[in-house]
């Protein structure tokens, strides 16, 4: 959405990589594990020279890499996958290289973890620098928070290497937010007037289902596109796919007839809520069988859409989300299609970073490397 053009992309699980092919048809797609990469046979099967490559892009976990970590052996698998993205990195030279990781990094062994990463990246030959960048302030609609680390061959990583938010949202963190005495997050300036996109913005204008149930495959649209973002959304597109209602328990039926929108488990009867819930604060939680305010932001969308995990009961029907309305709340657009079973579906689109955020981040790059070339 920004402009690369990906030529080669690795992918352990299969499922995952035939949805990026799917979707990717010109890019060469590896169902395999990294560590039996060849960066240097890919190189010349790409036809790249080292150092011609403009990204190299990636989410190595990244958990394991610090010096300090509590269990530091070959046994700890995520020791060797961000090595084995060094490896991508130390091979193809590229002018650009951008991780992303869970905001709990930076706070992850007390900041270890991230010295170590910016280190490694300077020991190749890279500046580097990070920020912690809120989704709904460039335009997704839900609650998630990135950290993206951002690297330059040769240089320092300016300040506009990372984009300015573009939305006001009403989003507030809950994890640490500076690193070395510096202020991370992003946030949007009192110039930043554009409103965030809501919930209802996002998929009000899906086909209703009833709880469980499947349909066709490839759905009309219920309504005209009522907002920007569902123009945007449907571009390419043809009608809606992935888009089926799970069935949900008799008990979480029940549970639902007491939830309106902006509420959550607190508004359930304790002789129907799960046994671990009823000793739980009403202030802990706040997210576990919520149903979202239509003019509000999702919850963070996980790799499962499980009510007793977070608001992901439809604000409007009795149902949980589908495939594609998670898809539309992490900013997927239409044309974009998931493979695998449902659960694989989920998975995909839970463990993804939002592409409109992914679009910013790459455009202020391009920008960037643009000023070299």
């Amino acid at each position: 959405m920004a402009g690369f053009v990906p030529l080669f992309a690795s992918e352990l699980v299969d499922s995952y990589a035939r949805t990026y092919q799917l979707n990717h048809p010109r890019t060469e797609v590896r169902s395999a594990d990294i560590r039996s990469l060849d960066p240097k046979a890919i190189m010349k099967q790409m036809g790249v020279r080292r150092g011609e490559l403009d990204l190299i892009a990636g989410g190595p976990p990244c958990q394991g890499f610090s010096i300090n970590a509590p269990v530091r052996s070959v046994l700890d698998q995520r020791n060797h996958l961000f090595k084995e993205y060094l490896r991508f990195v130390d091979a193809f030279q590229p002018r650009a290289v951008l991780i992303e990781n869970v905001p709990g990094l930076v706070s992850f062994e007390h900041g270890a973890t991230l010295h170590a990463i910016l280190h490694a990246l300077a020991e190749l030959g890279y500046g580097a620098d990070v920020h912690i960048l809120g989704a709904a302030y460039y335009g997704v609609p839900q609650m998630r928070w990135r950290t993206i680390i951002i690297g330059l061959r040769g240089k320092t990583v300016p300040s506009y290497a990372f984009p300015e938010p573009v939305r006001h949202a009403p989003i507030r963190p809950n994890f640490t937010t500076t690193f070395d005495g510096k202020m991370l997050v992003k946030m949007p300036t009192a110039a930043t007037a554009s409103p965030f996109t809501t919930v209802q913005q996002a998929i009000s204008d899906l086909p209703p289902l009833a709880c469980g149930e499947r349909g066709a495959l490839l759905k009309h649209y219920a309504t005209p596109p009522s907002c920007d973002y569902q123009r945007w959304v449907r571009i390419g597109s043809n009608g809606v796919s992935n888009h089926e209602a799970s069935k949900l328990s008799a008990i979480n039926l029940e549970r639902l007839n007491y939830i309106q929108p902006g509420g959550n488990w607190t508004d359930i009867p304790e002789r129907l809520l799960p046994m671990g819930m009823t000793l739980a604060r009403k202030s802990d939680h706040t997210q576990r069988y919520g149903r979202p305010r239509p003019d509000g932001l999702a919850s963070t969308i996980l790799t499962k859409c499980d009510p007793h995990w977070g608001a992901y009961f439809h604000y409007a029907q009795n149902r949980s989300y589908t495939v594609r309305e998670a898809a539309r709340l992490q900013s997927f657009p239409d044309h974009f299609l998931f493979t695998g079973t449902m659960a694989e579906q989920f998975a995909q689109v839970g463990n993804a970073v939002p592409p409109l955020l992914a679009e910013a981040v790459g455009l202020t790059i391009k920008n960037v490397l643009n000023e070299g070339s």
